[in-house]
């Protein structure tokens, strides 16, 4: 049986004038115009070529079908959300449980002010979320996660802490994207932020005073 084909989701070629940047900037605010407005089962690279006034040719240059175009968008995406992750959970001069409270804030901020391109680009995941460049994008982020508990758990045992990693990632994308799917007040977002914080620090925080998750559950039930 032959390889299954996977689809292209690499640019054609970087651009390297100022001319040519600005047909790619074009490009790319097009297609998150066309996105948000047309969603991910009728985007078209005929769609946003049109949007952004440029002939279909030239986007071709840079992007050889539409799961390209998605894909830099959302590779810009996973890029501001690895730099967030590092200026907060590798801020030294802040305590390990702050970093973490920091974080939840800003993630489910970042989740609710980009909600309608974050659902979009989520509906078009499966072009792209089986190539190699995704699967490099999500272990960087993983290793950022997994390098802050190795400073904030020394003393766990390592299968402890990637299960609290997992735990973590999971619990903060799962609440941000459906707690995002609603507008929400500034009140809503700091009271619902306080609360998950509270939650996952209070985990770590067990997890860090080494009291075994088993113990707290006998503790619950009386035991």
């Amino acid at each position: 049986m032959p390889p299954a084909r996977t689809t292209r989701v690499a640019s054609r070629k970087e651009p390297r004038q100022a001319r040519s940047n600005q047909l790619v900037e074009a490009v790319l605010d097009a297609a998150v115009q066309v996105l948000t407005k047309e969603g991910a089962q009728r985007f078209t690279t005929a769609r946003v070529a049109e949007r952004a006034g440029v002939s279909v040719g030239s986007l071709y240059q840079y992007f050889p079908n539409k799961a390209a175009i998605l894909f830099r968008l959302q590779s810009d995406e996973w890029q501001q959300t690895s730099a967030m992750l590092r200026a907060i959970l590798e801020d030294a001069s802040t305590p390990p449980l702050g970093r973490l409270r920091r974080l939840v804030h800003t993630f489910i901020q970042s989740e609710c002010e980009e909600a309608a391109i974050r659902t979009a680009l989520t509906d078009a995941a499966p072009l792209y979320r089986d190539a190699p460049e995704a699967i490099h994008a999500r272990a960087e982020n993983a290793g950022i996660y997994d390098a802050f508990l190795r400073e904030a758990l020394p003393g766990t045992a390592e299968e402890e802490r990637k299960l609290a990693c997992g735990l973590i990632k999971m619990t903060l994308s799962g609440v941000g994207e459906r707690f995002s799917q609603t507008p929400r007040t500034e009140a809503e977002i700091a009271g619902w932020s306080d609360a998950l914080a509270d939650m996952l620090c209070g985990y770590v925080e067990g997890l860090a005073t080494g009291i075994p998750a088993a113990q707290g559950r006998d503790n619950q039930s009386g035991g």
